[in-house]
This record gives C-alpha cells, structure tokens and sequence, in this order.
C-alpha cells in the first residue's frame, strides 16, 4: 500500500510559521490508517498542510484495504489510529464483533453519503417519483417510490440486493433508515446471524466503497450506500442514479471519527492532544472562506496515495454541488461539512443515535435503559480531550474563540422532524422514548431468532 512519510529536517520545522504551544510528546512517530473516501480529507490536509509537522508529528498515512483490516490494525497496535466508521468505536467498546475499548476525540465530518441504484431500478422506480415544473424528478426521493420495484423483482422470484460497507456503518444504518421510512424492511440481526437479513423485504450484504460501482455494473447488487466519490463515480461511469443523500435523510447528520484504543490515549495524552489539534486545524482549513479551498483540496484527494479517483469526479460533490443522473446538478452546499456546525466536537448524542440503531436492528440483543446509552457514549466519545486541544489552539491564536461549543452538555438540541426523512424527531436525551416511536424496529421486550422477531 502506498505510504506518505512526513520526514523534514530539524531546519524546516523550526522556519515554520506557526508557533504552537509545543506539548512533550510519549510518541512522534505514528501510522495512521484511512479508507479511500473523500472524508478522510483532515488526515490528507494535516499532512499536506504540515499541521501534524506543527505538532511535532512525524506521520505515515496509509491505505488500508477495508473497515475490518483498519480496526484490527488500530486494535493491535500496528496503526496508532485511523480514520473510522463512527459505530466501529461504539461496537468494539460494548463487544458487538471484535472486542476493545476505543474511544474518540474528533468527528472527522457531517454527511457525505449517498444511495445510489442501477439505472433498471432507477427506469422503474421513475413513474412512482412525482415531478418538479422543470420535469426533473422531485427531492427528497422516499423509498416508498423504490417499494413497487422490490415487490416486482420479489414476485418474479428475484432477491433485491442492495450493498453498504460494514455492518455498524453510517451507510448500513442510513440505508436501512431510508428503507423503513419508505415501509420495507431492511432485515434484523440475529444471535449468531451475521447478515442482518432476517425478516427482511431487501437484502443487505457488505461491499467495500472502491468496489461499489463494479459490483453494481456486474449486476451482483441492485444499488447501494456509501460515501463520495462513490455515488458520483457511477454517474459518471453512466452505470447508476444516486436517487437520495444523507444530508436529505437526516441534515447534518453525524459521518466518520477518529479512532484511537483508550489504551494509546491513556499511555500518550500529549500526543492525542497533538493530533486532536492538528485535525481541528486540518477541519478549519477545508471550510474556511465559504470552502475556497476545496478546490485545492480536491486535487489533493485525487492523488492515489488518498482516494485516487479523478479530480472531476470527487469535485462534483466536495465542491457544493451534487449531480443525480447525468445533467441534473443540483446545489448543495453542506453535501461535505468538516468544521461549520461544530461538526468535529464528539457529541455524545450522535454516539447514542449510532446505539440506537445497533438496538433496532437487533446488534443489541435486548433492550437497554437510557443510562446505559448515556453512559456507553461517555466511555467512547471524549469531548473533555477535544475541548482541551481547542483551547490550546485559541490560546495560540490558530482558532477562534467562537468556532467551539464551549458550554454544552455534550448533547445536540433535538435534531427536528422536518430535518429527518420519515418525519420522527430525534433526541439524544431520550433514547428509549426514540426507539419506541419508529415503526419498523425492534422495541421494548422484544428479541430476535433465526425464525423472526419474538416478544
């Protein structure tokens, strides 16, 4: 796998421009690991930027080949951290899969994500989407519109297949969140059931994010979730329609973190306040000035040793705009948001929102109090580390005293029915009452067999 090593000399670093208050550090040398998505922009531009040189940081980035390779390489030591799926943290820390106490002190980003389907699914589900004036098919695009597809394929004794790219990813649980909100079941997860296809009218089965669109074009799948420049690319490939995004799902929805073990960060905290702050800074970078530097940003992204796709491809939606099916280019700005919106701080409401769906889809096998849910996120998402190196960056003048939610509980206002696509408030405070009001879910008392839901 291709490696970046950060390895100026002791000249370059001390003719830097800033001047930061320089920790003691435990550890200089580190390696951390990412997946090719254009999310993993804050490791790419701490490094190009030379934040991590800043804090004394001789980084290696390096590619890893799937979400499973990047946890256990972060679990055994092989990567001081990585770029993570925000429910791999959560998962790992209450034993769901491989087992470690990981915790995070960053958000790495808000939305970011698509579904995207066949152009044959798309040509069907077309008639059941209402218009705009301009004949351009109407915005947010509900799931009951893809219904009728399904059944048609089922009744002609043809599984619907739909790919996402890890179970306790934001793409499984967004997928499966659009899904219900259009009336089909995505499938529950089972004592010894891996495949999360129990009971369910669409099935889902893991495919890594570079692989998406072949495995689309191959007819293995029928559509799929995942994150940029993945859904652009199969328009650009004329292979696929992304027919909804993320930020049209739920807006400003919570995407990847920064993971470390709670063993590096207790053995090294100077030098996860190191990192904390270079990323912060990295985050301030590709969103200052109403994003004008996401141009450089997508050129550096289009390198191979990131995300190696083309820079037209990752641009046309790093850079404010999405485009659907070909020629239907629609603005949206907040498609990728990496600092406004307080979108690094680790709000212990997003990890409670990633725990109630574990428990919905059945990753949790019975149901849980509210404290439990309080307390799990406290034990992974650690905002104390976060606002410890945002003070430290103010205090230098590298950030503003403004940019950081300084007096919060660590839990989001109630995120409001208009802003999520089935029309349900969420709010972290009540995460029991939350489950309780979807319906398509599991619920209080209720558990999972191979034979269905029970109880």
């Amino acid at each position: 796998m291709k490696r970046i090593l950060i390895g100026l000399a002791a000249t370059t670093i001390l003719a830097s421009p800033v001047a930061a208050q320089m920790l003691e550090l435990e550890k200089d040398e580190l390696t951390l690991g990412f997946i090719k998505l254009t999310d993993m922009a804050p490791l790419a531009i701490a490094y190009e930027q030379g934040y991590f040189l800043d804090e004394g940081l001789f980084v290696t980035l390096e590619a890893q080949a799937n979400w499973k390779v990047l946890l256990d390489g972060v679990i055994d030591g092989t990567l001081d951290g990585a770029h993570m799926l925000a429910g791999q943290p959560l998962a790992a820390t209450i034993g769901y899969g491989t087992e470690a106490h990981i915790i995070t002190p960053f958000s790495m980003d808000l939305n970011g994500n698509g579904i995207t389907v066949s152009n044959e699914v798309w040509e069907m589900m077309k008639p059941n989407i209402p218009e705009n004036a301009d004949g351009l098919p109407q915005h947010p695009i509900s799931a009951e519109a893809l219904a009728p597809v399904v059944e048609e394929f089922n009744q002609n004794g043809e599984a619907f297949k739909m790919g996402m790219v890890f179970p306790v990813s934001t793409h499984n649980y967004e997928l499966r969140y659009w899904l219900a909100a259009g009336g089909l079941n995505p499938g529950f997860y089972g004592d010894g059931d891996a495949t999360g296809q129990i009971d369910a009218d669409v099935l889902l089965s893991v495919t890594p994010p570079p692989q998406m669109p072949s495995t689309l074009e191959a007819g293995t799948i029928h559509g799929y979730c995942v994150g940029e420049p993945w859904n652009q690319q199969a328009v650009f490939k004329g292979i696929g329609v992304p027919v909804i995004t993320d930020f049209e799902i739920w807006k400003n929805n919570p995407e990847k973190v920064f993971g470390i073990t709670a063993e590096f960060a207790e053995e090294n905290p100077n030098t996860t306040l190191a990192l904390t702050k270079a990323l912060i800074r990295a985050a301030i970078w590709l969103d200052e000035n109403n994003n004008a530097n996401r141009e450089e940003a997508v050129g550096i992204l289009s390198r191979p040793e990131y995300v190696g796709a083309d820079e037209e491809v990752i641009a046309a939606s790093m850079t404010g705009t999405f485009e659907y099916e070909k020629g239907d280019v629609r603005e949206v700005p907040d498609f990728n948001v990496f600092f406004r919106y307080n979108a690094t701080y680790p709000f212990y409401s997003d990890a409670i929102w990633y725990l109630t769906q574990m428990r919905r889809w059945g990753q949790i096998p019975e149901a849980k109090d509210d404290r439990w849910y309080f307390d799990t996120a406290e034990s992974v998402y650690r905002p104390d580390i976060y606002l410890q190196a945002a003070r430290m960056l103010v205090d230098d003048g590298m950030a503003a005293e403004d940019g950081f939610p300084w007096e919060t509980d660590g839990y989001k206002d109630p995120t409001p029915a208009e802003d999520i696509i089935d029309g349900l408030a969420y709010d972290g405070r009540s995460p029991t009452a939350y489950l309780e009001s979807l319906s398509i879910g599991l619920k209080d008392g209720q558990t999972v067999t191979g034979s269905g839901v029970e109880g």
